[in-house]
């Protein structure tokens, strides 16, 4: 690989350049680099020089951030049921299964009540920096 980059060559290149989203995708959906390399019909040491580059290393990252933001949206959409779930347990009669469903919710209560107070903060420092950056000029 010539600085850094993804082989993109001509001729027989082409192909083994055309494989690269083929093992990224191979590498998001397979447990082990042997197994991606053979899905994507590479070697698994080419899968590893490929893996060095940093323009693969980059839309790798991109790839992984798209599946986990629809992770992330499929889990969003399931919130609803869940807290539902925990609401019905608060009153079902089972006191194990209440106290647990209360104990969950005071949890992830104040869990979301400091990560609100400490996102406020940094956004503050931020502002503060920003205008003190703003008034040294």
């Amino acid at each position: 690989m010539k600085g850094n980059r993804a082989p993109v060559e001509k001729g027989h290149g082409e192909k083994i350049s055309r494989k690269i989203p083929d093992a990224i995708a191979a590498l998001l959906s397979q447990p082990t680099m042997a197994k991606a390399a053979k899905l994507a019909g590479v070697s698994e040491s080419t899968l590893w020089r490929w893996m060095q580059d940093r323009d693969f290393q980059r839309a790798y990252r991109e790839a992984q951030d798209k599946v986990f933001d629809g992770s992330l949206g499929a889990l969003q959409g399931a919130t609803t049921a869940a807290v539902a779930a925990l609401k019905r347990n608060l009153t079902c009669g089972s006191p194990t299964a209440e106290v647990g469903a209360a104990r969950t919710i005071l949890d992830f209560t104040m869990k979301a009540r400091e990560l609100l107070d400490l996102t406020e903060r940094v956004r503050d420092l931020e502002q503060r920096l920003a205008d003190e950056s703003t008034n040294a000029r």
